[in-house]
């Protein structure tokens, strides 16, 4: 199982804004989010739930199209693939995850089981996909893409959307609606 504080030592070896760095801070931030809901009592998992379910809806749709496309050969679209494949069949977890009340056992329950999936793409990014990264593009590339994947995210949707996850097309067309939607939601519910 990943670790947030190896994820925030080998981003500080990065570059500031490079988008393997980016990329490896979220993660140490899911990781703590998923350790902060599981030793909140029952009745305060909502508040950081809800950072948790944002943070994995914006990072998975800026890697979809910012990171992703980036694949150049036949192996790395593969990884990019299986990458996209896994964010689909998380997002339909974190969409029920949004639908249960978050003081429940069978929350709990599902959200270590959900934890567990999360941290084994997250781990596969790390190892299969960002060595990649880094091998192929310049610092200057590298930095590009991290403002890119920033903006991105300033504009992407912060729920799960089933229909379109895994799938760039899919975001590209769906994630400017789908984001105003849940901006408007996220305004009225808090």
């Amino acid at each position: 199982m990943g670790d947030a504080a190896e994820d925030r030592r080998k981003a500080e070896q990065l570059p500031e804004g490079d988008i393997v760095r980016v990329l490896l801070e979220q993660h140490a931030q899911v990781r703590d989010l998923f350790a902060e809901i599981q030793k909140a009592p029952a009745n305060e998992r909502k508040e950081p739930f809800d950072r948790l379910r944002a943070l994995l809806a914006v990072h998975e749709t800026a890697e979809e199209l910012v990171l992703r496309p980036q694949a150049d050969d036949a192996d790395w679209k593969d990884v990019a693939t299986q990458r996209n494949q896994e964010e689909a069949e998380a997002n339909e977890v974190l969409a029920s995850l949004e639908d249960m009340d978050t003081a429940s056992e069978a929350f709990l329950k599902k959200l270590q089981e959900f934890e567990e999936s999360v941290d084994d793409h997250a781990e596969a990014e790390e190892n299969e996909e960002f060595p990649r990264v880094l091998e192929a593009l310049d610092e200057d590339e590298r930095r590009k893409l991290g403002s890119r994947l920033q903006a991105v995210e300033k504009t992407a949707p912060t729920h799960p959307h089933p229909a379109a996850a895994g799938s760039t097309t899919a975001v590209a067309l769906t994630g400017p609606f789908a984001s105003m939607v849940d901006r408007v939601k996220d305004a009225l519910s808090g």
